[in-house]
This record gives C-alpha cells, sequence and structure tokens, in this order.
C-alpha cells in the first residue's frame, strides 16, 4: 500500500480556465432596451390592462398629499396619469417615446372632457426636461428610473425632481427589488411562458424570454421572443434593459443628491420592504 501523501507533497490544483466575459450590454443595447418595450402603444396597453395597484397607491398619495397637480415622469400610455386625473388631480406627462403620447392621445379621445383638460403631455426626456412651473408631487410609476443605466443618468434625473418639486414636496417612485436568483438565469436559454395574442392581429404567438445580466453595470437585458404558432418564421424579439437597484445603493443615491426617503414599501398596498417583495415603493423628500 502506497503512503499517504504527505502536505508537502501536495500540489494545489490548476486554477480553471477562466474565459474573460467583458461588459455585455453596450450603449446601442442599451439604447435599444430602453425603448424597444415603447414603441406600440397598443400592445403595451394590451399586456398591462389589467394593471391596477399601482394607480391606487399613486391616487392615494396624491390625496394624501392634497397635491391637485402632479408631474409624471415616464407618463406611458396614461395609465396612472388617466386615473389621477379622474381623482381630481391636473397631470403634466413627460415622455421621450412619441408611440406612448400618440397612443395616451387617442385614449384621451375616450374620456371626458374633464379628464382631457387635466392632463398635459410633454415630449422630453426626464434627465434633461425643464419647465416654468413646480409641482406638490412628482411621480414616476412603474420602473421608469430603472432606465437609468448609468450615475450620471441617475443624478440628472434627481436634478430635474429637485428643480420641479414644490416646497415640502414628494417624490414617489417604483422599482423593482433585485432578485437574484432571477439574475443568474442561463444567459443563453429562452424560458418558455404561456402564448400570448396579438392585439393588433389577434395572432397567437408562442411567447418565451432570455435573461442577460452585466454584473458590472448592474443592469439586465430582458429579449421578448414573438413567434407565429402556424408560421415558426414568423418571429421578432423586443429587448428591455432594466438597471437593478439594491436597497442599500438606492438609499444612498437619494441621500448625495439632495433626497431623504420618507417611506420604502415592499408593495403598493404598503407592506414593508423584506427579502420577498417584488417591488421597492419610495416616497421622498427633499433634505435638509
Amino acid at each position: 500500500m502506497r503512503p499517504a501523501p504527505r502536505s508537502k507533497d501536495l500540489k494545489p490544483p490548476e486554477p480553471l480556465p477562466r474565459v474573460p466575459r467583458t461588459t455585455v450590454l453596450s450603449p446601442m443595447a442599451l439604447e435599444a432596451g430602453s425603448e424597444g418595450h415603447y414603441v406600440d402603444g397598443a400592445h403595451y396597453d394590451h399586456v398591462y390592462r389589467t394593471r391596477r395597484a399601482d394607480q391606487r397607491f399613486y391616487v392615494g398619495l396624491a390625496r394624501e398629499r392634497n397635491a391637485r397637480s402632479v408631474l409624471e415622469l415616464g407618463v406611458g400610455t396614461g395609465r396612472v396619469a388617466i386615473a389621477l386625473a379622474k381623482d381630481g388631480s391636473e397631470v403634466v406627462g413627460v415622455d421621450r417615446m412619441p408611440p406612448m403620447l400618440e397612443r395616451l392621445e387617442a385614449r384621451l379621445g375616450r374620456e371626458s372632457r374633464a379628464v382631457r383638460e387635466r392632463i398635459t403631455l410633454r415630449l422630453g426626456d426626464m434627465r434633461s426636461v425643464r419647465l416654468k412651473r413646480r409641482f406638490p408631487l412628482i411621480v414616476a410609476p412603474f420602473n421608469v428610473f430603472m432606465h437609468l443605466y448609468d450615475r450620471r443618468d441617475v443624478e440628472r434625473a434627481l436634478a430635474t425632481c429637485r428643480m420641479h418639486l414644490a416646497p415640502g414636496g414628494r417624490l414617489a417612485f417604483d422599482v423593482l427589488l433585485p432578485d437574484m436568483r432571477a439574475l443568474i438565469r442561463d444567459p443563453d436559454r429562452f424560458y418558455k411562458s404561456r402564448p400570448v395574442r396579438d392585439a393588433a392581429t389577434g395572432v397567437r404567438r408562442a411567447y418565451s424570454e432570455a435573461f442577460e445580466y452585466d454584473a458590472i453595470a448592474q443592469t439586465q437585458m430582458i429579449t421578448s421572443a414573438f413567434r407565429d404558432l402556424e408560421d415558426p418564421r414568423d418571429v421578432y424579439v423586443c429587448p428591455l434593459a432594466h438597471r437593478q437597484f439594491f436597497p442599500a445603493e438606492l438609499e444612498a443615491l437619494l441621500h448625495y443628491n439632495g433626497f431623504a426617503i420618507e417611506a420604502r414599501y415592499g408593495d403598493f398596498d404598503r407592506a414593508p420592504l423584506d427579502a420577498w417583495a417584488e417591488s421597492q415603493v419610495i416616497v421622498a423628500r427633499i433634505r435638509r
């Protein structure tokens, strides 16, 4: 029997070869990921037609703050803006995507005159838009801030908020809570979901998603693929890039850009933020 090797005879194993992984999300990819989800307003409305909890939250907050005028950054097709206007608030809605604003204008055509008169639309970027007024409440619903991909983007958007917030006003927004289980999914795999129906044509399409996480930029690219069930050659993809904000990081970004978190919830029913929450719902004020 051979004697067991002594410790000084043992050699450390050769390290496994590492394939260099560069930052996968280029500026061009991020630009596509910030726009691709918002080029079809009708489809967007169809996908999120049952989303109501955030509407109730922002309408309730406007009531509590007695905020009869609201600035909404990333107004989209008006899901939240119309709910606010129906409740009596005047809303100035800003969005950088013309298809979203066009869809919102079409939706307003079906609303009452009172609701239409309470909503003013502005084509613009939340990082640079400047209006000649201030608001008691600024909102950025449904992950709008997740399209701020680096520190400078965040700083510019928060500067917009500071500039347009009235004394004693509040900034409210929501972003997803990073889910590490979701961020480590295989980037080379498309995960199948239930078929969906095209809002414009009625065609049923197979639906799947791929997820690629850039750990350096803390940004995840979600690629949705839609394939005609009857003609597999008919397929299109839609990119969506989301910056991931971890809770302590988000608090620091707000703090060093002049804000203090007043309330932080784990959902739109104001449950506490915990490890099982899907969203971070933030209410902040200008820091004294």
